[in-house]
């Protein structure tokens, strides 16, 4: 099959299709052909090795794992002797984020636990929107801000890839939601259901006077201390994991300190956190399926950027690494995933 592989740190360049072997299918495991994947953060910083801390986990002088991509979607090809969930033919999306990877290929083997069926009102390429992005939107806003009907909520980077899911998720949980944005995305955030928006190349919003219960942070480009100005006197603070820069070494991790150094001595709450592929929030309900569900009732809908080739997806993730996407970059790996 062709997949994208990289076998050194470094920039788009390091990156070449190759023609390397099909996975092998485990007995708790689902083949999928590819028909979509989409290009996230955590892709780029994976390529370069970027911040250094990250490669404890994902390999000191060499990349563990030879592909990338987290998010996919697909149809099943075959199935492991323990699968019942999933049968060949199906239609389904899901994140293999912390778990291999390997979505930038034609045919990738993921555990079932990891994938549900595909919203059936969405194309291949846009349930590959969904996953890292949405699920990040969802658990921080629901678990970790605790969200809830009439709070004021701020997004910031609300044109993102997680902005565009974030203001979307609150609304459909009843918030009054202002995004923040740069004047070329105003009016793609209030086309989503922003409330309100404040253009930062305008206006700071630290600075305006105005009080939120719940500020959602995706795009680093604030300090919590600075952040917290906007929040009311009992509000949080949720700063997402891969939001952010601060040098090579320990990247955002700086910031995920501070915030919860400075949360030991003010009111207000200060959390941070990197989401869960496909978490269970209850007993008998996985997130994917709940996105599904929000999705499939019209209350969400990905935003799509641009769309590349497989053979283009160094391109791809230049273009993520620019800092300018409105809503997400998408990887199509086959002409069916259009």
């Amino acid at each position: 099959m062709n997949a994208i592989v990289y076998h050194e740190y470094g920039s788009p360049d390091v990156l070449e299709l190759k023609d390397i072997d099909k996975p092998l299918v485990k007995d708790d495991e689902v083949l999928v052909r590819v028909h979509a994947a989409s290009v996230n953060r955590l892709d780029w910083h994976l390529m370069r090795g970027s911040p250094y801390i990250s490669r404890l986990q994902a390999g000191l002088r060499k990349p563990k794992d030879s592909v990338l991509g987290a998010d996919v979607a697909g149809k099943v090809e075959a199935v492991g002797k323990h699968v019942t969930k999933f049968q060949p033919g199906d239609e389904v999306f899901g994140s293999l984020f912390g778990h291999g990877f390997g979505a930038f290929a034609e045919y990738v083997s993921v555990s079932d636990g990891l994938l549900e069926l595909k919203p059936a009102n969405l194309s291949f390429d846009q349930a590959a929107a969904v996953p890292v992005a949405a699920l990040t939107a969802l658990q921080g806003l629901r678990d970790h801000g605790r969200i809830a009907p009439g709070h004021k909520v701020l997004i910031i980077g609300a044109s993102g890839g997680v902005g565009t899911f974030a203001v979307q998720i609150a609304k459909s949980f009843g918030a009054e939601v202002t995004g923040v944005c740069s004047t070329r995305t105003v009016d793609l955030v209030r086309s989503i259901g922003a409330d309100h928006v404040i253009d930062y190349t305008q206006e700071d919003f630290t600075q305006r006077g105005q009080r939120f219960d719940l500020i959602f942070e995706t795009a680093g480009s604030h300090s919590p201390s600075e952040i917290r100005r906007a929040l009311t006197s009992k509000g949080t603070l949720v700063l997402i994991g891969h939001g952010g820069s601060e040098g090579r070494w320990i990247g955002p991790v700086g910031r995920m300190i501070r915030a919860l150094v400075l949360s030991q001595f003010v009111s207000q709450r200060m959390v941070s956190y990197i989401g869960k592929p496909n978490y269970s929030s209850g007993p008998n309900e996985r997130d994917l399926v709940a996105l599904r569900e929000l999705i499939e009732s019209g209350r969400i809908t990905p935003v799509i950027d641009r769309t590349y080739s497989l053979s283009e997806t160094p391109e791809a993730i230049r273009y993520l690494e620019e800092g300018h996407t409105r809503g997400k970059v998408v990887i199509t790996t086959s002409a069916e995933g259009a």
